[in-house]
C-alpha cells in the first residue's frame, strides 16, 4: 500500500503549532488529525522558532540599510565613471606624447 505524500502550506503548518502551543490541543490528537508524526510536528515548530526573528525585525532598521547601500552604489558608479574619464585622458596624453 502507497502512501500519497501530503503537502502542507506554510499557513497550515503554523495553525497547528499555533493550535498546539496556544490552544493545548493535544499533540497526539493534532497529529492524529493532520496525518503527521510527532517528529515532523517538532520540525514545523523548530522552523517556526528559528526565522520567527524574521517576522518580528525592525523593518525600519532594514530601509536605513536599503538606503545606505543604494547610496554606497550610486558612490561607486560615479566613482568608476570618473575613473574611466581620468584613464582615457591619460591614455590620450600617451598617444599625444608618443610614449608607449
Amino acid at each position: 500500500m502507497e502512501r500519497k505524500k501530503r503537502r502542507f502550506t506554510a499557513e497550515q503548518k503554523v495553525g497547528y503549532v499555533r493550535r498546539h502551543l496556544v490552544e493545548k490541543v493535544v499533540l497526539s490528537d493534532l497529529c492524529d488529525e493532520a496525518g503527521i508524526q510527532p517528529s515532523q510536528y517538532y520540525r514545523w515548530q523548530k522552523a517556526l522558532f528559528e526565522n520567527g526573528e524574521a517576522a518580528l525585525a525592525d523593518k525600519r532598521g532594514q530601509k536605513a540599510r536599503d538606503r545606505q547601500i543604494a547610496e554606497l552604489e550610486a558612490k561607486l558608479a560615479t566613482k568608476n565613471e570618473v575613473m574611466s574619464e581620468l584613464l582615457e585622458a591619460h591614455v590620450a596624453l600617451k598617444k599625444s606624447l608618443g610614449v608607449s
